[in-house]
């Protein structure tokens, strides 16, 4: 009796320790990732991004190299729009390019490092790592984690959905959602090399500003042509258009609309006109993802070009997060 006690303890102990082998526990992956973090020299990766917070879904081309300790590239192109940008970091601070206007914006500015980036590897652990409800679970071929978010409108997007592939925790999808657990932004990643190469000149700013040359001759038939009125989707209680003027410029017109009430603010939009030399501008702010395009955000004011236009809201009321959900608002919507 004794001996077969023994024999199904020994038994029971092997099936435990089997299972204990054969899955993960979340800390477990969690450390795993964040030892992968520890030991990257440099990545490129890319993806598709989707976004659903207009009438009609958007979709990006996403292209992101990152060299350790502090190097970024990230190249996101909208095909349809002839729209491309991209954002870069090297020893000169942050920039934000538009190579086809040749135009760029320059902060000095933590980013990546201020909020939470969908396209990102080590964001995406650093958001696991920081929440401390997060929700795991392990499927046949994948790890799952479901965190909050750390945007700058992380009210509107307060959660994410975060799968990597187990054989080699590469990120796969990405799901930011919102309150109701919708998808809004959709990252799916087609390639991702944790051993990636690069040369002396791939953060270069110069280098970077040629990168989309072939672009400016395509945006400059998109730029002789008048463009549409937009109107903010996004109601700020108690504020309503009051004025709205339309004013002759050399390169067409501008439009400043008056929003009044409880609070104020302006909305501009004019033509975006390519430069005819490679221009540079300061901005004491940071680099905002508007998922259509990177804005400038001031504590006064935000900036953006989508579609050979140049948008611009500026209120001494609204707070940055009002502000960005105003821009959002903009595209992808019915023109009235």
């Amino acid at each position: 009796m004794k001996k077969h006690f023994l024999l199904l303890a020994i038994g029971l102990l092997a099936v435990l320790m089997l299972a204990g082998c054969g899955e993960k526990s979340k800390t477990d992956v969690v450390e795993n990732l964040d030892k992968k973090v520890e030991e990257l020299s440099g990545y490129k990766a890319k993806a598709q991004m989707t976004l659903q917070t207009g009438s009609e879904p958007q979709i990006y081309e996403v292209e992101i190299w990152h060299k350790q300790p502090s190097f970024y590239r990230v190249n996101l192109k909208n095909a349809e729009k002839d729209q491309s940008q991209m954002i870069l970091r090297n020893n000169e601070g942050v920039f934000v390019l538009t190579p086809a206007l040749k135009k760029s914006f320059r902060f000095q500015s933590e980013w990546p490092q201020n909020s939470s980036q969908a396209y990102l590897f080590e964001s995406l652990v650093k958001d696991i790592k920081s929440d401390a409800d997060s929700i795991f679970k392990s499927t046949k071929d994948a790890y799952v984690f479901e965190t909050k978010t750390n945007y700058q409108n992380s009210q509107m997007l307060p959660l994410q959905e975060i799968t990597f592939n187990k054989k080699d925790l590469k990120p796969s999808v990405v799901k930011v959602m919102d309150t109701d657990r919708n998808p809004l932004v959709v990252v799916e990643f087609s390639d991702f090399d944790f051993d990636a190469k690069f040369d002396k000149n791939s953060f270069d700013m110069q280098k970077n500003m040629s990168f989309a040359s072939v672009d400016v001759e395509t945006s400059a038939s998109v730029n002789s042509e008048p463009f549409a009125v937009k109107y903010p989707l996004e109601q700020i209680e108690g504020v309503k258009l009051t004025e709205e003027k339309e004013m002759k410029t050399e390169n067409g017109k501008r439009v400043v609309q008056t929003y009044d009430g409880e609070k104020s603010y302006t909305f501009i939009q004019e033509k975006a006109v390519a430069a005819t030399v490679a221009t540079s501008s300061f901005v004491s702010g940071e680099p905002v993802d508007l998922g259509v395009a990177v804005g400038a955000l001031t504590e006064q004011s935000l900036t953006w070009t989508f579609d050979g236009v140049e948008y611009m809201i500026a209120s001494k009321d609204l707070s940055q997060e009002e502000m960005i959900r105003v821009a959002q608002s903009v595209q992808g919507q019915a023109i009235k």
